[in-house]
């Protein structure tokens, strides 16, 4: 799994096993989360705050806590979990579609490949008292696949996706740091009841 020096991935349920006799428990990861703070992605941090928890007890995704060894700050998270998706391999390589092919049933009607592969769910780096500057998003997503590659060693599959807002600049980040390549776009709403798109963007491990 990819490493960084000073840096340690913490499952959060670990948190969730109640010993009387430690300082791990659901109130101890409640205080944990709370000085989690993300201005740029409000919906980011809620989640954090408000859902990860229950969804990590309802095996709806697993959430991991990137931790500074030096002073055990909450640098940023990621949450994982499988879901199905469609994809149209029109745009990709052919080395990529015999690859999805492997891991897909293709329904010729549609013209796609329709599999279940790992999401990543949430990432977000926790902006609280400048925390933001000792971990950059390259690092936390390559954290994040590095987790991916670690199930898919026990488990198999070969594909991970996410979905990013429709701004330029996030786009190339996936795409051309990261090697991501848009597979499909779905409208999303807000609380507030607004649409916004969304691209997925998968990368074949």
């Amino acid at each position: 799994m990819k490493e960084y020096k000073g840096i340690s991935i913490v499952n959060i349920r670990e948190y969730l096993v109640h010993d009387k006799d430690t300082e791990i428990g659901e109130e101890a990861l409640k205080e944990i989360l709370s000085d989690f703070s993300c201005s740029l992605n409000h919906d980011v941090e809620r989640f954090l705050k408000e859902q990860a928890i229950e969804f990590a007890k309802k095996n709806q995704s697993v959430t991991y806590l990137v931790i500074s060894d030096e002073d055990v700050e909450l640098l940023g998270y990621f949450t994982i979990t499988i879901k199905p998706i469609m994809v149209k391999t029109d745009s990709f390589s052919n080395t990529v579609k015999r690859k999805i092919s492997r891991v897909s049933e293709f329904d010729e009607a549609s013209g796609t490949y329709n599999l279940s592969a790992y999401l990543i769910a949430q990432l977000g780096k926790n902006y609280s008292n400048k925390i933001n500057e000792k971990l950059t998003g390259k690092q936390l997503l390559e954290l994040a696949i590095a987790q991916v590659q670690e199930l898919q060693y026990m488990v198999g599959g070969m594909v991970v996706f996410l979905e990013a807002e429709d701004r330029e600049k996030l786009i190339r980040f996936y795409r051309d740091e990261n090697g991501f390549r848009q597979f499909n776009i779905r409208k999303a709403k807000d609380d507030g009841d607004d649409s916004h798109t969304l691209v997925q963007m998968l990368k074949v491990l």
